[in-house]
């Protein structure tokens, strides 16, 4: 999906623009993403130089393993980004978009991970753990 996007976490004190290519949305189910969101990360990327963060100053970033990051908003507690170090691109959280967002999700990865409170039936693909060529920290990091 191309063209210019917008969003904003909860409260608005982060607010964001995209330009240029967004990726399908991915469902991870990892215990890290069940952890920081209660049920699963669903989320999109985009490169870096095509996001532009107004109230960057609200973003703390988390360490959430060797490689990668995680970005939420500090005063509502909103899950943002995942960054992978010296990637070109940034997960951006799906329902953070301002809608219509025009996103579809495109499948599901460590669904050996998910958590035992619910089950995945919308048919779509589901990867035991990550999918090839995706850039993911997985379930142990």
């Amino acid at each position: 999906m191309t063209g210019e996007h917008s969003g904003s976490c909860l409260c608005g004190s982060v607010r964001f623009k995209t330009s240029g290519k967004l990726r399908e949305v991915v469902a991870c189910h990892c215990s890290q993403c069940r952890k920081q969101t209660g049920l699963y990360y669903a989320a999109t990327n985009v490169a870096i130089d095509k996001l532009s963060i107004e109230g960057e100053e609200a973003v703390t970033w988390y360490r959430a393993s060797t490689f990668a990051r995680r970005g939420f908003c500090r005063t509502c507690g909103s899950a943002l980004f995942w960054a992978a170090d010296g990637a070109g691109e940034i997960s951006i959280m799906a329902g953070l978009f301002d809608q219509p967002s025009e996103l579809k999700l495109a499948y599901h990865i460590y669904c050996a991970d998910k958590g035992d409170y619910y089950e995945i039936t919308d048919g779509l693909p589901q990867y035991r753990q990550g999918r090839p060529g995706l850039l993911t920290a997985g379930p142990s990091e």
